[in-house]
């Protein structure tokens, strides 16, 4: 049955389920976009598929003609880095998810760290450097192992864990491909944890554990990656507890809004360090928002209407145009 708040607040008009897109991440938002759109008729309610080309700025308007609602399921470029829901607000169209300003904040992470930095949410020590940065000297400042990122990119893609010196420079290069100046970071030890969040509530703790080296793109959506996911994450209360309590705050920190995945790192010291906000997470069979809310008590269906929900509330409240 539908939700019936959601029914109401769409009166009859669809939900038009943005997915596919043109990033390095097409193929996970097509898995994506395909079980929220499932998900919402099987509920029962009216929905169209669009998938997002680039001619979208110019003729998506059109597209979403009569639409209740625009339910974003694009991951990386044109879907979490602002451009998407900037279109979306000048048309006057509600639409799920963080506005436009926390999704740029949250997919450039020097930003994000600056805005982490500014409340008080420990993050990992780190820089932007040239490709032509000297191996040595980053070595020397970060020690080894060390981990080299693109700035703006999602899902992994590009990440290095550096343990010698001499795999810095192609690190870098590697970085540098996906998205402007690569990103330098401390090496924290210890368990991978991510956090859901879902409207102002931290969902509970899910731990990683990959067989290859890190959470990498390979270990979050290959089906025979072997990753294990822990729900909740077996971590003493107190610790769970601060998983929570940092996730909202760097979930706030960078004004998102709805709902977001905060990943983190716990050291063998039981240090926490909040890594990155994701603000359009997957939601295939493999990821993370769902099974947190699962652990909750919310079913993928009701998942994806509480998150449609809440967007129309805000906008029909007079809050749909917000950071």
């Amino acid at each position: 049955m539908a939700n019936e708040s959601l029914k109401r607040l769409l009166g009859g008009r669809p939900v038009h389920v943005l997915y596919g897109g043109f990033s390095n991440e097409r193929p996970v938002s097509l898995v994506s976009g395909e079980s929220v759109a499932a998900a919402l008729e099987g509920a029962g309610h009216r929905v169209v598929r669009v998938d997002v080309d680039k001619g979208f700025a110019s003729e998506g308007n059109a597209l979403l003609a009569g639409t209740g609602l625009a339910f974003i399921v694009l991951h990386g470029e044109f879907g979490e880095d602002g451009e998407i829901q900037e279109i979306l607000e000048g048309w006057g169209t509600p639409y799920t998810g963080s506005g436009p300003q926390a999704s740029r904040l949250a997919m450039d992470k020097a930003l994000a760290k600056k805005e982490f930095a500014a409340a008080g949410v420990p993050t990992p020590r780190w820089e932007g450097v040239p490709r032509s940065a000297r191996p040595d000297d980053l070595a020397g400042r970060y020690g080894l192992p060390l981990v080299i990122k693109p700035s703006c990119s999602g899902s992994s893609i590009g990440v290095t864990i550096v343990r010698e010196a001499g795999q810095i420079a192609a690190a870098l290069a590697e970085a540098g491909r996906h998205s402007g100046v690569p990103l330098v970071e401390e090496f924290i030890p210890g368990r991978e944890l991510t956090v859901g969040i879902l409207g102002d509530a931290a969902l509970p703790v899910i731990e990683l554990r990959a067989r290859k080296q890190f959470y990498d793109y390979e270990a979050k959506y290959a089906d025979d990656a072997g990753t294990e996911y822990l729900c909740p994450a077996p971590v003493d209360a107190a610790v769970a507890a601060e998983a929570g309590r940092l996730s909202l705050a760097a979930h706030r920190a960078l004004g998102c809004r709805h709902f977001s995945r905060v990943d983190l790192r716990l050291t063998p010291e039981g240090r926490l360090s909040v890594l990155e906000v994701n603000t359009i997470p997957g939601f295939t069979s493999h990821s993370l928002l769902p099974k947190a809310a699962a652990a909750a008590g919310l079913d993928f269906r009701a998942l994806v209407e509480r998150i449609a929900a809440m967007a129309l509330g805000d906008f029909s409240g007079g809050h749909g145009h917000g950071i």
